[in-house]
């Protein structure tokens, strides 16, 4: 990345900005003050989550002492069993061979009433489980869904419809605290050159992610016809014929299938 400079060797401005050419061509102004604010709201937001980290901490271990002392007890059993007691310590139990029968009744009861909790507990739990991913996928394909429908980088650079464009690349994108955050090949997340220090938005990423596609050349709208004369019909599959482009309206009458195989193979989509 380096400094633009004019015929003079004077720094081009773009709006008071320095503007940076980046190592794959691109020409994108350098805003500072805004790095410098985006960079000392990024440590505050990272100080102010350390603390409240270490707040919560010191509390659940506090929380977790005093549960503790009450650890494997039953409030209903315990309260029944105190009832039991009071009972034989107010002389209401005479015989003292019904002392065991007690103990041991109270102690069968506890152990039948804790495994049913147990059994409830488990069965609420996994049905909550199930529920709360089912919902989390279902906003999750809604948001990286949504993003390639209303992309206005698909609708003016790409070549091929959207629902193809989302079967490319939407593995690179998640959901993260409720935000789209595009991943690169290699797992890392990208972003914005634009906006030093921020995540690329959905279209920035995806341009991203297009400019390192391999054949982004036959994926991408071209700006003028190929030169060759030669066009595959709209009922084939592009692929067989020994065509190298098509127009868009013979590629909107392929099949899904077709579609893929004619990407795949590298034919070109041209405009009439």
């Amino acid at each position: 990345m380096k400094l633009k400079l004019d015929e003079n060797g004077n720094v081009v401005l773009v709006d008071g900005k320095p503007v940076y050419i980046h190592d794959d061509g691109k020409e994108i102004p350098f805003d500072a003050a805004r790095t410098v604010e985006t960079i000392s709201r990024l440590n505050h937001e990272a100080k102010t989550h350390r603390e409240a980290k270490e707040a919560v901490e010191n509390q659940l271990s506090e929380v977790q002492k005093q549960v503790k002392v009450f650890e494997g007890l039953d409030p209903e059993a315990a309260r029944k069993a105190l009832d039991r007691l009071k009972d034989i310590e107010d002389g209401k139990l005479i015989e003292s061979g019904k002392l065991d029968e007690v103990r041991n009744a109270a102690k069968t009861e506890y152990e039948t009433r804790l495994r049913q909790l147990q059994d409830e507990f488990g069965t609420k739990e996994g049905k909550l489980m199930a529920e709360r991913e089912a919902l989390q996928g279902h906003l999750n394909n809604e948001i990286i869904g949504g993003s390639f429908a209303r992309s206005k980088f698909i609708a003016d650079k790409m070549a091929i419809p959207t629902d193809l464009v989302q079967a490319a690349f939407g593995k690179h994108f998640k959901v993260e605290d409720g935000k789209l955050v595009a991943l690169d090949a290699q797992g890392n997340k990208v972003f914005s050159r634009a906006r030093p220090g921020e995540l690329a938005d959905f279209d920035e990423a995806l341009d991203a992610l297009v400019q390192q596609y391999p054949n982004r050349d036959h994926i991408l709208k071209s700006t003028g016809a190929s030169g060759t004369g030669a066009s595959a019909s709209a009922g084939g599959s592009g692929s067989g014929s020994g065509s190298k482009s098509v127009t868009r309206q013979q590629f909107d009458q392929m099949n899904p299938v077709e579609k893929m195989n004619a990407v795949k193979t590298g034919v070109a989509i041209t405009d009439e």
